[in-house]
């Protein structure tokens, strides 16, 4: 890695950062809470198939009177989700950060927290799932409009299993999910099995900013985090998303910092060369892993990708013989 630029370009790019960081903190890739799968509700002989029933992220029944045909989801990791139990020809329309080959042909309408809702009630959908967000805001227009709508906010490997088993419901697709969640499953555990013994790293997952935030162990980074093969620096704070000084994380001296990469947010090297940061041991000596932050900040299916790709940097950078 060359390590170069100065601290300008670290700010500049770190302000780009705030969209993405304010998705990850509005998260949500695993429900917190009680696992809770949808139910067919009896509508009578002369009615096919039963109604759908499940309970959202903020507790609210969503009712639908067949499983959805015509969904917009404005989170990608539930759009991720969908895509992953073969039901991607029930979406109707996608957000600007949904970039999977199957979605290329499908209408934008616009940011998943600042969508068109013009454009959404024109497509006609069956289902939205939004965020539980601005105090729920998004949702009032499209329930006024009729439309049932999903908020989901996912926290936590739970979370991330309930939207698999809800939405295998809510598509008519129960036995996918099922099999989605035994992969996932089985993806994980293969990666927690391979990170092998013997001491863990100290791991400092750094969300850019004024100031930075990092992954709390109730999260589904956290837990990455471990089932990867490190310790959560700051796993003993209780908040999810804590912001941290640089005081706090100088003192704490991780044995390898995270950086979540991709457009508009800065990288390694942007880090390596800012003042105050470029002091940290682990930056020092070059133990920086990067992560695609779109594969790493979605509480979804591909957690288990995640999770390897993350003992995969770990090993690169703090191979278990020097530990």
């Amino acid at each position: 890695m060359t390590f170069g630029h100065g601290s300008d370009r670290l700010l500049a790019r770190a302000s780009r950062s705030a969209a993405w960081g304010g998705a990850v903190l509005a998260l949500a890739a695993c429900g917190g809470g009680t696992e809770t799968p949808g139910r067919q509700v009896d509508a009578g002989a002369e009615r096919t198939p039963a109604v759908v029933e499940v309970v959202d992220d903020a507790g609210r029944a969503v009712r639908l009177e067949r499983p959805a045909r015509r969904v917009v989801s404005l989170v990608p990791s539930v759009t991720e989700t969908v895509v992953a139990l073969g039901a991607a020809d029930r979406l109707v329309a996608r957000t600007r950060y949904d970039d999977a080959p199957e979605l290329a042909g499908l209408p934008s309408v616009g940011g998943g927290l600042d969508p068109s809702i013009e454009s959404i009630v024109a497509l006609e959908p069956d289902l939205v799932v939004a965020w539980n967000a601005r105090e729920g805001r998004l949702a009032s227009p499209l329930v006024g409009a009729g439309i049932p709508v999903y908020l989901a906010d996912i926290q936590d490997t739970t979370g991330i299993f309930t939207t698999i088993r809800r939405f295998g419901a809510l598509l008519g697709r129960g036995d996918a999910a099922d099999s989605l969640a035994g992969a996932l499953r089985d993806s994980l555990a293969a990666v927690a099995a391979g990170a092998g013994e013997g001491a863990r790293p100290a791991v400092f997952y750094w969300m850019a900013g004024d100031p930075p935030r990092t992954a709390g162990r109730s999260t589904f980074i956290g837990e990455a985090i471990d089932i990867a093969g490190g310790t959560n620096a700051f796993g003993d704070l209780r908040a999810r998303w804590p912001a941290v000084s640089l005081e706090a994380v100088v003192a704490r001296d991780p044995d390898v910092v995270v950086v979540p990469v991709g457009d508009g947010l800065p990288d390694a090297e942007d880090l390596a060369a800012t003042p105050g940061w470029r002091e940290l041991t682990a930056v020092r000596t070059g133990r920086l892993v990067e992560i695609p932050a779109d594969l790493f900040a979605r509480p979804g299916p591909r957690l288990g990708a995640a999770a390897r790709a993350l003992r995969e940097g770990l090993e690169a950078v703090h191979p278990a013989e020097a530990r």
